[in-house]
């Protein structure tokens, strides 16, 4: 008996899929629901709000009837947070189905809603897990692109609305590596740095942004009888070009740029396909001079860029102090007649 070689395969695929979308349907049906239950509260808070303390009646009203039926998820918490949900999306159709309901409560902590939408695209866009999105949101995703770009071009890049110009859209400096797990006190060599970016492999495409998936590890180049090692390659397919990746854990120096051009300039001429764009080098640097870059480089390249790694995060203070400072800067360049409400 001839049994089609790819029967049992197609037929696993068939139920893995059908199962995918069973969960992915209950899952919404459960948000429509807590969509729906946070409506209802708010209509009923609306039509008593000449009451004193009403919505708070309410709620724990509400939690005692409900909860020893239907459990835990009825409690006076949850369903303030179903009441925050329908406030904040008011219409049930701007509901994703591409997102849970998991994703939606992380939603739910943001107080900005330009950086709701922002995180709402980037996740349905990249397929963010829960644990993906919470970790974007605790890095502060959305401030730092904020510092380097203005915010209509960052949620435009989100939503797929607009493809970036050049690689500068999407390389990030500082590049930050707390994630890594790597002690203050400890030292480092460029090898220990690699080394931890590879076990947290999905981690550092996610803080590299969108797009990139991994090449290659230390990869071998020859020329003519000499051999040298690339860091990291990596490919975006947004941009459709490589990206090599070169670390150094001390200040940046015009002989390691000069090194990293020869690796595009190989890539260039050796791997790239005709229909791929340049390749793209950056050097992950702990510190650097912007001035020994720009004089080292062409210019007006778009090819090499050099980012600083943070191993550790910036606190609240600071990120709020460079956020204040962009927006300053923003300011002082639109005449009275330009800036915005």
């Amino acid at each position: 008996m001839n049994l089609h070689p790819t029967l049992v395969t197609d037929i696993r695929a068939i139920i893995a899929n059908s199962r995918h979308k069973a969960i992915r349907a209950i899952d919404h049906e459960r948000t429509l629901m807590y969509w729906h239950i946070g409506k209802r509260i708010f209509e009923e808070e609306q039509s008593g709000k000449d009451r004193a303390d009403y919505g708070t009646y309410l709620i724990k009203y509400l939690s005692q009837q409900l909860q020893p039926e239907f459990g835990t998820g009825f409690s006076t918490r949850q369903l303030e947070r179903y009441r925050q949900f329908y406030r904040l999306f008011p219409i049930a159709p701007t509901l994703w189905t591409q997102l849970s309901w998991s994703q939606y409560k992380l939603l739910l902590s943001i107080d900005n809603q330009s950086k709701i939408e922002f995180y709402m695209a980037e996740s349905i866009k990249n397929n963010w897990t829960v644990r993906q999105l919470e970790r974007q949101i605790n890095a502060s995703l959305y401030e730092r692109l904020l510092v380097s770009n203005d915010k209509e071009r960052v949620l435009a890049v989100a939503k797929n609305e607009k493809l970036p110009a050049d690689a500068g859209e999407i390389i990030k400096d500082p590049i930050f590596l707390e994630f890594l797990g790597l002690k203050r006190e400890a030292a480092y060599y460029e090898k220990d740095l690699e080394a931890a970016i590879i076990t947290h492999l999905q981690e550092f495409l996610l803080e590299l942004g969108n797009g990139f998936s991994f090449v290659a590890r230390q990869k071998r180049i020859h020329i003519e009888g000499d051999e040298f090692f690339a860091d990291l390659v990596f490919y975006n397919r947004l941009m459709q070009c490589f990206v090599i990746v070169e670390i150094k854990t001390t200040k940046l120096t015009h002989q390691d740029i000069g090194q990293l051009q020869m690796y595009v300039n190989y890539y260039d001429r050796v791997e790239k396909a005709a229909h791929e764009q340049p390749t793209i080098g950056i050097l992950l640097c702990a510190s650097k001079n912007d001035a020994v870059v720009r004089f080292t480089l062409p210019e007006g390249q778009q090819q090499i860029y050099a980012s600083r790694y943070q191993l550790y995060l910036p606190t609240e203070q600071q990120l709020l102090a460079e956020v204040h400072k962009e927006m300053e800067s923003f300011k002082e360049q639109q005449s009275p007649g330009q800036n915005r409400q």
